[in-house]
């Protein structure tokens, strides 16, 4: 007699029947032990009796079951996915087959079959893990910014946007700055107040939002720079960007940690507006620094000093954009009509081009070789207008002006028709042949 495969289970059911066989168990114990009924122990003892032990196996144990595919068919679905589908997930490759091919599996069998012969991954095995980076060794080496859109005032006031300069070596909050939105000039004054404070660092590390990066490759003009990475070159600042959140992981971090921490500190000081908050911000950046910044790999400093005058930072720090010079001395700028005073200087920039510079305090200026030029604005747009030059992902704040200016224009007389000039009143009869005249016609000739 051959070796017998059998399960716990089933070596327990053996067990039990042999000790009610022999006298030893009734039946009804039997029955509470193995979670069974007294007619269920009855037959299962009439088999045990007949046929022993191997009676109480699985009949089906070692045969194939009966809805299992040939292998030649399963080698037909997956020549074909192999062939046309190779990129297919499960649940598409069963459909393609089944429209298709005329050949129809469930897609977890699919499942099973393109993870048996290597073709789909599961999702566990797909994962991508992100190397962590290691920090800069040097203080100033790297300064990583961005952004973060939250209701910092909860219910007490409209949400805004926290600027976050954070060094990578020692994750000291260099700035902290509330704006409405992230812009290029809001970015501006958060750069400048940094600069004064502490000096010019190596590189700053930011998103790919588009104050740092211009994503079309066919742009004109600035050889694919925006405002702010034409102030960094200025300013000999390097500017990188990272193609995901998990790069820049040292300020979203302390995103999540502000959110946490700053709104509660916030709610329990009574502040509830972006003047007070800004006010607020000193104090608190040098408690939280104290707490949590750490001590770099080495003691140098990388910050350098300003390679401009403090008073000449606001010509680096501007939106500055070239203007072509027509026939009138006048160009377009901003939905607004810019023309030059006639001078000597002016009448020969006909047919040049001129520098604009629109600074963050919303000083306007044309300059030609340097020299600042008189101007008047003929404003083409008086219901649609703002100050600055917004380039901006959340228009939330450009949007809330407008309405501002929409509210504060005067009211539009109403426009009269010319027939309500000329006094017309509608009978309200539809134009064309009276109605009903037809049918007292064919009245009239039946009575004659």
């Amino acid at each position: 007699m051959g070796w017998l495969m059998m399960s716990e289970r089933e070596l327990n059911r053996v067990e039990v029947l042999a000790q009610v066989d022999d006298g030893r168990l009734s039946v009804d114990n039997a029955a509470n032990m193995l979670d069974l009924t007294r007619r269920q122990i009855f037959r299962l003892l009439k088999r045990y009796r007949q046929d022993g032990a191997s009676a109480i196996r699985h009949k089906a144990r070692g045969k194939s079951p009966n809805n299992l595919i040939h292998q030649a068919k399963r080698d037909y679905a997956l020549g074909l996915i192999k062939e046309n589908y190779p990129d297919f997930g499960p649940t598409l490759a069963a459909e393609m087959l089944a429209e298709h091919h005329g050949f129809r599996v469930s897609r977890e069998t699919l499942r099973k079959w393109m993870q048996d012969d290597g073709i789909w991954l599961p999702r566990k095995q797909r994962r991508r893990f992100h190397q962590p980076r290691l920090r800069r060794e040097c203080f100033g080496e790297l300064i990583q910014i961005d952004g973060s859109d939250h209701r910092w005032f909860e219910d007490r006031n409209k949400p805004c946007t926290l600027l976050v300069f954070i060094d990578d070596a020692t994750s000291t909050l260099m700035e902290l700055r509330f704006v409405k939105s992230e812009s290029t000039f809001s970015y501006f004054e958060a750069l400048e107040s940094y600069l004064l404070a502490h000096g010019r660092p190596v590189a700053f590390y930011s998103d790919k939002h588009t104050v740092f990066r211009v994503a079309k490759d066919d742009a004109k003009g600035g050889a694919r720079m925006t405002q702010f990475g034409r102030a960094l070159n200025a300013l000999n600042v390097e500017i990188l960007c990272a193609n995901s959140s998990q790069a820049k992981g040292r300020v979203e971090r302390a995103n999540r940690t502000l959110q946490d921490r700053l709104v509660k500190e916030l709610r329990l000081a009574g502040i509830s507006d972006m003047e007070a908050g800004n006010a607020y911000l000193q104090g608190f950046r040098e408690r939280f620094n104290a707490q949590f910044a750490k001590v770099p790999a080495k003691p140098d400093n990388l910050h350098r000093a300003l390679n401009v005058e403090p008073d000449r930072l606001d010509d680096v720090l501007c939106w500055r954009d070239t203007r072509y010079v027509g026939k009138q001395l006048t160009f377009s700028y901003d939905r607004k009509r810019i023309m030059l005073e006639e001078s000597d200087v002016t009448r020969g920039l006909v047919g040049k081009y001129v520098d604009t510079y629109a600074f963050v305090d919303g000083r306007f200026e044309v300059r030609s070789k340097g020299r600042s030029l008189p101007y008047k604005i003929f404003d083409m747009d008086q219901r649609v207008t703002h100050a600055a030059i917004t380039d901006n992902k959340r228009l939330g704040a450009v949007l809330e002006h407008i309405k501002e200016m929409q509210d504060k224009a005067p009211p539009k007389y109403p426009v009269r028709t010319n027939s309500e000039k000329m006094g017309y009143k509608s009978n309200g009869r539809r134009p064309g042949r009276p109605s009903g005249s037809r049918t007292k016609k064919t009245i009239v000739q039946a009575a004659k």
